[in-house]
């Protein structure tokens, strides 16, 4: 990727905040196998689950998480790190740490969770947007959930109006929703959070998660600009809201 289609990259990444008014940047996640570059060991993380990952991008850093660094033993099976452990698998893990009453429901969660090969990956590669110095092969974006659904709307808009299907277990919902799901299935997916990624990170609970894959960022972005035309500006002035409060002589009603 040149330098041209590496500032346009940065361009549109900046476009998503501006229109967005988002909170963060955007961020940009590599996959990378064991034919491309290794991380600098001043960007490699040790030590860090995925999601804590995202939120070093979120704050402005280029991150490395591989399989040495990555904490979370759930989201290392889902990028194809290590095996999930027992505990984890045989549903025991998620009754302990009080998410589920079941070992049966927790079994099941893990058992159609998506997740890449085993081995397929080297090493993940985050960076916010604005700063990318390659082309991602996701992008993820953790915001307030009104400026996701601008997002959401402009891919559907992309798709030709097609209804955007959610998929989730309310678990990994970063890697696994936000990020494999958008890469295995070639297409936008969102997730309100999970009890990891809140537990672990600075993610307010106002704020949701979104994924989607990076070859569809220039026309989302187009489509964004439409909305902000006309569309954005009038649902946030909120001015039918406003009008119903004159008709009800200023009382919220």
């Amino acid at each position: 990727m040149d330098t041209l289609e590496i500032d346009v990259l940065q361009d549109m990444g900046r476009s998503l905040r501006t229109i967005l008014e988002l909170n963060a940047p955007a961020i940009g996640v590599r996959f990378l196998t064991a034919n491309d570059e290794q991380p600098a060991s001043e960007h490699r993380l040790q030590g860090y689950r995925y999601c804590q990952a995202l939120m070093e991008a979120r704050h402005g850093r280029e991150v490395w998480l591989d399989a040495a660094g990555i904490a979370c033993p759930a989201a290392a099976a889902a990028f194809g790190f290590r095996p999930l452990p027992e505990n984890l698998r045989n549903g025991k893990g998620l009754v302990g740490f009080g998410i589920v009453a079941n070992e049966a429901v927790g079994r099941r969660m893990f058992e159609a969770m998506p997740a890449l090969p085993m081995g397929q990956l080297q090493a993940l590669h985050l960076f916010p947007l604005e700063q990318a110095c390659a082309m991602p092969d996701v992008i993820v974006i953790e915001d307030e959930v009104e400026r996701l659904m601008w997002l959401s709307l402009a891919y559907l808009h992309s798709t030709g109006g097609e209804r955007i299907v959610a998929s989730t277990a309310v678990l990994q919902a970063t890697c696994v929703d936000s990020t494999i799901i958008p890469h295995l299935e070639r297409r936008l997916n969102f997730s309100y959070g999970c009890y990891g990624c809140r537990d672990a990170t600075d993610l307010s609970s106002g704020e949701a998660v979104i994924g989607f894959p990076a070859d569809t960022l220039p026309v989302i972005v187009e489509h964004l600009e439409y909305l902000n035309q006309k569309a954005i500006p009038t649902s946030r002035s909120k001015k039918a809201w406003a009008m119903l409060q004159k008709k009800n002589g200023g009382a919220e009603g």
